[in-house]
């Protein structure tokens, strides 16, 4: 017992000592602020002495919670800026005349975060960050659509959506004392190739909607929708099965 009790005093000691000159010796650099991840470097000045095992420690960027469907804090410095890039780009893209064409192609492009070939997005038209966006070939929507884009909305093949369609990844805790803390979260949505959503569809976060499948105007889409089907209703909800 007395061998163990010198044991640890003797261990704590090397601690504590270690502790003491290591603290004042530590400054922390943030680098790669940008979409990767974040890093944060001891750096042990005044001596030639290392510690490896303190050399690295590796954090998740806010950005990067958010993309993975976690809670994060949407006041963060590098999302707010994001945030606003997307707001300025809407609004230009807003007011553009309808002739010219080139400049609408120029702002989608920079706005989306991939897109394949030309796509049409009738005014006006509201998204979060536009980043997370990628459409595939032939994609048309019609006026009045936002997509809420803090997790991937990834839409496939010559897609259609009509008036004032709503694709919302953003969400917030069920608890009132979680979200009252500000952070929220977010999940994706993947809609597949043919897909045509009527006027003011709405489609909640977490959704998958199938190849070929058809959404009735003014549905609420809850959960997955499967290929080849017509879905209709709040909650959204398969009535018919049709042919590929």
């Amino acid at each position: 017992m007395i061998t163990a009790k010198i044991y640890i005093t003797n261990y704590l000691n090397v601690f504590l000592h270690e502790m003491v000159w290591l603290v004042p010796r530590i400054k922390l650099i943030r680098s790669d602020v940008d979409r990767s991840t974040a890093h944060f470097r001891l750096y042990h000045l005044g001596t030639s002495r290392t510690f490896p095992q303190y050399s690295k420690i590796t954090v998740m960027t806010e950005l990067e919670k958010m993309l993975s469907g976690q809670m994060y804090d949407p006041m963060d410095p590098y999302l707010v800026e994001r945030r606003a890039r997307a707001r300025l780009l809407c609004h230009d893209y807003n007011q553009l005349r309808p002739s010219a064409t080139s400049d609408i192609q120029e702002i989608l492009h920079q706005l989306l975060g991939s897109h394949d070939g030309p796509v049409t997005i009738e005014p006006s038209f509201h998204c979060d960050y536009g980043d997370h966006i990628h459409v595939g070939k032939n994609f048309f929507a019609n006026f009045n659509c936002v997509f809420l884009d803090v997790a991937e909305i990834r839409i496939g093949d010559r897609v259609m959506m009509a008036t004032a369609v709503q694709l919302l990844t953003a969400t917030h805790p069920i608890a009132a004392a979680e979200r009252n803390s500000g952070r929220e979260l977010g999940y994706p949505i993947t809609i597949g190739d043919d897909v045509w959503l009527g006027g003011g569809v709405i489609v909640l976060p977490g959704v998958t909607i199938g190849d070929r499948a058809v959404i009735g105007s003014g549905s609420v889409v809850t959960k997955d929708i499967p290929a080849d089907c017509v879905a209709v209703g709040n909650p959204c909800k398969v009535v018919k099965k049709i042919s590929p």
